[in-house]
């Protein structure tokens, strides 16, 4: 019933989570579409305002002008543009030479004729690409035209503003997104790693018990069975074994120590244990370059654990027969390389990203945490860096460890 139940939630539960996130991911960017297509809305009726108030200036100037010989235009253009506080405007006459303005802070500033003259002269070129300029005809009392004004113009600052926002603000609220999801990924990720450590301190926990009741056994059947004390001492050497196991997972969540260590002999300890408890079809082999003097900052336990990891997953790579060679050799800027290749039956190229994540198995028994709780010993006790180095199909696999001399 269990495993009907987990079939059940794993083909209906599972697929929900992707559809999930699409669905927000879909009502964001409708959120943002809707934004922007009103903003821009809104621009265009501003826009057309501020067109429409423009063409009511030069119209009321047309009329103006027109009305009296004797008239004077800048006083004209003080009275109608008054009202006009935002939008920037030039008057010029036939051949463009500007003859007054409205809203150009810049060419308030400057005091020298000519060169205000030349910034208003630019300022009408970028006029002419935002708007084509009202012209304003001039006629006499016969209706003769005699001459002609041009109105030049561009949006004002606030218009200019609000084109930009939704951007600006979409901006906003993706950093902020952005800052959340971090934020939430980080205390997800504390909270996982309490449940592992409150469940890896359990787990040492509850040996604790049996493991004190097999060293009285072992120390019983040592006095009662003198003769067997070959077998007895291999029973001893698991046992100790289980202490090293329980002692990693209490260590677990905490700092652990590190201390110089000749690699290649915790290297040869860890080989010489795996070589009996594999299969006798699987060689292992342990080389140094340049020579065996070569030591690295760890934890012997926690690094034990994990070059014994990698090396039971060559051996299941392998499905009991092969070979498995370890070479621990010196690296640029002090460090030290450990390679555990194998003859296994290698990582697909789609895949090898994904063979540190947890869950992630081939076998049809395990949780996928072997080398999740590598990669953690590695970069974040020892501040070093596990990867595949390697791995061909029907060839075999290559990680490389790298640590700090």
């Amino acid at each position: 019933m269990k495993k009907n139940f987990r079939k059940a939630t794993g083909n209906t539960l599972a697929p929900l989570r992707p559809h999930l996130k699409w669905v927000v991911v879909g009502f964001a960017i409708l959120i943002s579409a809707g934004s922007i297509f009103y903003t821009n809305n809104l621009v265009e009726q501003l826009r057309d305002r501020e067109q429409r108030q423009i063409e009511i200036y030069a119209s009321s100037l047309e009329f103006l002008a027109n009305e009296s010989e004797n008239v004077n235009f800048f006083l004209i253009l003080d009275e109608i543009v008054a009202a006009n506080y935002s939008i920037p405007v030039v008057l010029t006459d036939e051949e463009e030479n500007p003859e007054d303005f409205r809203n150009l802070d810049l060419a308030t500033n400057i005091s020298d004729g000519k060169k205000r003259s030349e910034f208003l002269r630019s300022e009408i070129e970028i006029m002419k690409e935002a708007h084509p300029p009202i012209k304003v005809t001039l006629k006499d009392d016969e209706d003769n035209i005699y001459g002609y004004k041009f109105i030049f113009y561009k949006n004002s600052f606030l218009l200019s503003q609000l084109r930009f926002y939704p951007y600006v603000q979409l901006s906003v609220i993706g950093l902020f997104g952005v800052i959340t999801f971090l934020i939430l990924s980080y205390i997800k990720r504390v909270e996982q790693d309490r449940v592992w450590v409150g469940l890896a301190k359990e787990t040492a926990h509850q040996l604790g018990t049996p493991l004190s009741s097999l060293m009285a056994w072992s120390e019983y059947f040592k006095d009662l069975y003198p003769d067997q004390m070959d077998t007895l001492l291999e029973f001893d050497k698991d046992v100790d074994r289980l202490k090293v196991i329980t002692d990693r997972f209490s260590s677990i969540g905490s700092e652990p120590q590190l201390s110089n260590q000749n690699i290649a002999d915790t290297v040869d300890e860890i080989v010489t244990y795996l070589q009996k408890r594999l299969s006798t079809k699987i060689s292992m082999t342990v080389s140094t370059f340049p020579n065996r003097n070569i030591e690295a900052k760890i934890n012997q336990s926690l690094f034990a654990w994990v070059i014994e990891n990698l090396c039971k997953n060559a051996a299941d790579a392998m499905e009991g027969k092969g070979s498995i060679t370890i070479n621990i050799l010196r690296a640029n800027e002090g460090r030290v390389a450990i390679d555990i290749q194998d003859t296994g039956k290698g990582i697909p190229k789609s895949k090898v990203k994904n063979v540190f994540r947890p869950g992630y198995t081939t076998k049809k028994r395990g949780w996928g945490l072997g080398l999740t709780l590598a990669k953690r010993i590695i970069e974040q006790y020892h501040q070093g860096k596990i990867f595949v180095k390697e791995s061909e199909i029907n060839r075999g696999t290559t990680f490389r460890v790298y640590l700090s001399n």
